[in-house]
């Protein structure tokens, strides 16, 4: 007996396919979403502004500078310099500084094109921001269960918060860094499918239609990640983001858990 196919859609009787929700059609071309009707997220746009980054970036680093030198990677080394003798604590934040101008040079207004040389300036900035906090976290904590230096209560909340603060930077701009492939791929809707899904993802009407995310975004992701331990109102939808935000609250929790009970216990 042969299978009958099911009937093509224009045949006379069988309706066209829906279109997205929300979508309009293009005028004269049956079946086809008008691409401006798609939210921001979605389709091509400007590019991310660069300055939301770029004053985290620099918050960062001054968090960092902030910091006993010897919480910071190589801090007690001493450097002989042609123009004088300077701490080797200096290095890596200078460093961070210089990548940092640079992609600012390269993308100073919108994040609209990104070569593969920006890409990598840009990974070793926050490879070299992600390893000098977790040098400052595990420092920290070792002084705390060593007990030395003796550290008073107001000195140690000031330095737990700075890497707790620290720590919420550095995750949020690994998260705008790698969500859907970063800034660029993102302003050009390179990939439909989101790493992170935000409320206003899931239902057109609880955002503008020029919404999409900017870097505010993965901020308040990682505050509330740091804050609550978990998820909150953001779900990350790959596996790469869960990893990421494990381990940022395995930091977090490890860090505010000695930090609050080490000094409750001094002021005891």
């Amino acid at each position: 007996m042969t299978e009958q196919l099911p009937p093509l859609p224009g045949t006379p009787g069988v309706p066209e396919p829906s279109p997205l929700p929300g979508a309009h059609m293009h005028p004269g071309v049956p079946g086809q979403p008008d691409e401006h009707a798609l939210p921001a997220w979605l389709r091509e746009t400007a590019g991310e502004p660069r300055w939301q980054v770029s004053v985290a970036i620099a918050a960062m680093v001054a968090l960092q500078l902030a910091l006993p030198s010897r919480l910071l990677p190589i801090g007690r080394v001493e450097m002989s310099l042609p123009f004088g003798r300077a701490s080797a604590a200096l290095i890596l934040p200078a460093a961070q500084i210089l990548l940092g101008a640079i992609l600012f040079a390269a993308n100073p207004r919108r994040i609209d094109h990104a070569s593969p040389r920006l890409r990598l300036l840009s990974l070793l900035l926050i490879t070299l921001a992600s390893l000098a906090n977790a040098f400052s976290a595990g420092a920290l904590v070792y002084e705390i269960v060593s007990g030395t230096p003796k550290l008073s209560a107001p000195v140690l909340l000031f330095i737990g918060g700075d890497v707790w603060m620290t720590n919420i930077l550095v995750f949020a701009i690994w998260y705008w860094e790698f969500d859907r492939g970063g800034p660029g791929p993102r302003s050009r809707a390179e990939r439909p499918h989101p790493d992170f899904v935000f409320p206003q993802m899931t239902d057109p009407q609880l955002a503008r239609h020029d919404w999409e995310p900017r870097f505010v975004d993965y901020l308040y992701v990682s505050y509330t990640n740091a804050a609550a331990f978990s998820p909150t109102d953001t779900l990350p939808f790959t596996a790469w983001p869960k990893l990421a935000m494990t381990l940022q609250s395995l930091v977090s929790l490890g860090t505010a858990a000695l930090v609050i009970a080490r000094a409750v216990n001094i002021l005891g």
